[in-house]
This record gives C-alpha cells, structure tokens and sequence, in this order.
C-alpha cells in the first residue's frame, strides 16, 4: 500500500453544488424528493387545524453531502481525481459468447448514457428501481475501463496498449483468477449506500445479453463529515493511508497520472491505467503488535501520520536520521520508506482505495483489507517498479495478502455527445 494519499481539502473542477435540473427526460430525484415531502406534509395534517394544512408546503432540503454532484462529461472520466465517497463498488465484467465489437459499443453507449443520469441525480433511463429515488447525486461518479482481453474479444487487437500487458507475478500474490482481471470494469462511487447500489444496479441491468458479471466487491471509506477537518484517510489497521500521493497542482500531476493527448494509442488521449488490487489485512496479527512496532512497520506515527523522523504529517521524511544507538529512525524496512518516490526512480500513483469487510471467516478471522485502486499514465513506471521495491522487503508485506488483481485501460472522459470508449471502438 504505497505512501501517498487523496487530497481530502480539494474541490474537483467537476464538482459543483448547483440543484439538478430538470432535463425534461423524466423525474429528477431533487424532484421527487420535493414531491413527496409536499405531499407527506398535506396528508400528515388532514385533521389538523385548517390554518395550518394552509401553509405552503416546504420540502425538507438536501445536505451537502447529498447535493454535491460531478460531471460527467468532462477531459477526464469522473472517479479519478474526485475526493475519496464512502461509498463504493467495483465490478468486472466480460462479454458473452458471440458479443463482440458492435455489441460492446452498444453496451458502451447504455451504459454512458445511465451514468450520465444517475450521476446527475436523475433516474436511470429506463426500468429505474426506485431505490435512490428520494437522494440527491450524493457525489456519485461511475467510471469505465477496458482490460486485457477485451481488445481480442472485439477483434481490436492492434489497438490494445503496450501497458495494458498483464502484470508481473509477485512474491506476495495469492490472486484469486476468478476475482481477477476482466474484460470491462466499472467503478463506482457515492457518499450515500443507496445511491451507491442504485448505479451498481443500473449497471449490471443494462449489461443485458452482451456482458456477465465476473466478480464484483464492495467498499467502504469514512463518510464526509465524519471529522472535525479535512484529513487523509484511515485504513483498517488504524493507519492514515496514503500520505505523499500526488496532487493536482503539482506541476508534473497531469503527466504522471493521464495518458498525454501526444501518447499513444490515440483513444487514450487524457485517460489513465488502473491498477487494482484486493489486499487482505492480517488484522488478528497486527493488532497483537504494540503500537511502537506498528510504527516501526510503517515508519510513520499512528496518531497524526508524522515521519519517525519527526514533524507533522507534511514533513519531508528524513531517511538518514539515527538515534542514539546509530540505527536508523526510520527502519530499512518501513513501508513509508520503501515507497518513495525518490526511491523508486521518481514512480508515482495516485492512490484512491476502499476498505472492505465481507465478513468472518469460520475461524473467526475478519475477511478485511483495503481495495487498492491507484492510476498512472503507465503502470510500468508507477505501481509496478513500487511494488517490485515491496517484494523485496516490506515489513508490511507479512501483514497483508494479495488475494486479487486487474489492470485496466480507462480512456479519457466522452465528451458531450459522445459515450466512453466511442474513439476506440468507432474509430
């Protein structure tokens, strides 16, 4: 789980606070909200006093948490550089016997033109369930990817990408082949579980005849407004996780994370890889350590996520500082110190996980851990060499288990009009 993390305190260009509107092409769920609180009111004072059945009707209104909505048509697909939901789903999915190009774009299209909706916080375009109908978009952001396989599924093997070659084996991989990979995958994230399930919904319906699920795990974080400020998460194990990601006003950000519009193949244009990883944590092991190893583990304090070296969380990490019996502050071993980029010839992600939890196995073991999503222009040059690093001797690594894998090609965002993937399987 490298040392970087999401920048809790930005607002994405993408995000706005502006009521939905009424696109004319159904209800809204802004709208049905109003409705129903209207009318809960009216039937509520029926036998009531008539002054008061004869005020006007006031609907309650939306939180922040339920009206904040992102895009989604944009340079980018949404759920990339948006803030971490608390909230999330991702599934895979591969195409059935005899579905190929023409059905994926079909499928494509469908699928854009519900996330377009759900997304704004209307209803899904045709057989909506209902069960977001009284929430706001809550944030919600639907993200599409392409994997491997897909591209000989659909005869594009020519515009499969060079770094969309499958993913070296590591020492500390036990994948699950049939929780790994796919030909398409979908995330999906909202700061409201309802919202959040409606999409995944949505989506498995629209996939209809041309794509079945292959595996598909949820995933949790800590619901905005949950703290008394801004601050970067916190994983099962206690951990602020993902401290030092990248961040969008870093001047080299752009050319770290998307996929130049000068880079090759062409549909990738302002798009990115994503690599992810379901990664079980021991937790029954690392909570038996003292709080002081769990420190030495990570090579960051537990409290405020501070080197050992010392300062706060934002503090340059002093890798040759010693104490007074000549050992190193920061162990060899410290997972913080192994995933620097300055250490790692300059490779960088931008991490956006979830935690999950699926329950308990019979041995009373949790079955938890972290769904590991980061994106980079080239896997090559980002997770892969930091992971490499990790294989070799991460004190973290006997307290985690890779359990599944995928890497996915996400093109840039559609524009209006467009549907995600169109450039490439129209072009």
């Amino acid at each position: 789980m490298p040392d970087q993390s999401i920048p809790e305190a930005r607002t994405p260009e993408s995000a706005v606070r502006a009521p939905v509107p009424d696109s004319g092409r159904g209800v809204s769920r802004r709208a049905l909200l109003g409705t129903a609180g209207a009318t809960g009111l009216v039937l509520g004072t029926a036998g009531g006093a008539v002054g008061y059945a004869a005020a006007p009707a006031q609907a309650t209104p939306l939180t922040s948490v339920g009206s904040d909505r992102v895009t989604f048509h944009g340079k980018h697909q949404p759920g990339i550089t948006e803030r971490l939901q608390a909230r999330g789903h991702l599934v895979a999915f591969d195409l059935t016997a005899g579905a190929g190009r023409k059905e994926a774009a079909a499928l494509l299209r469908r699928w854009s033109a519900t996330a377009e909706r759900l997304m704004a916080g209307e209803a899904a375009p045709h057989d909506d369930t209902g069960v977001a109908r009284d929430a706001g978009p809550s944030s919600l952001t639907i993200t599409f990817g392409f994997g491997h396989s897909f591209f000989g599924r659909t005869g594009l093997e020519k515009q499969r990408p060079a770094a969309l070659d499958p993913l070296p084996d590591f020492s500390s991989d036990h994948l699950d082949k049939a929780r790994s990979d796919g030909d398409l995958w979908v995330q999906i994230g909202a700061n409201d579980a309802l919202v959040a399930f409606h999409a995944l919904r949505a989506i498995q319906k629209d996939a209809g005849s041309a794509a079945r699920v292959r595996w598909q795990m949820n995933g949790f974080n800590r619901t905005p407004g949950a703290t008394a400020h801004p601050m970067t998460a916190r994983n099962l194990m206690g951990q602020l996780d993902g401290t030092r990601n990248p961040k969008p006003a870093d001047s080299d950000f752009e050319k770290r994370i998307f996929v130049p519009a000068s880079g090759g193949p062409a549909w990738m244009a302002n798009g990115s890889y994503a690599v992810v990883r379901r990664i079980r944590m021991l937790l029954d092991d690392w909570e038996k350590l003292s709080l002081s190893a769990q420190e030495q583990v990570i090579g960051r304090r537990k409290a405020d996520g501070a080197p050992l070296s010392g300062g706060d969380e934002t503090t340059a990490m002093d890798l040759d500082k010693t104490d007074a019996k000549g050992e190193y502050v920061v162990p060899v071993n410290a997972h913080a110190r192994i995933t620097r980029p300055d250490r790692n010839g300059g490779a960088a992600m931008l991490r956006r996980p979830f935690s999950y939890h699926d329950g308990i196995d019979a041995d009373g073991t949790p079955d938890a851990g972290l769904l590991f999503i980061c994106w980079q222009a080239d896997p090559l040059r980002g997770f892969v060499p930091v992971q490499r690093k990790l294989d070799r001797g991460d004190a973290l690594s006997q307290y985690i288990r890779h359990e599944a894998s995928g890497l996915f090609a996400v093109p840039g965002g559609a524009a209006n009009g467009e549907y995600v993937g169109q450039r490439l399987l129209e072009g």
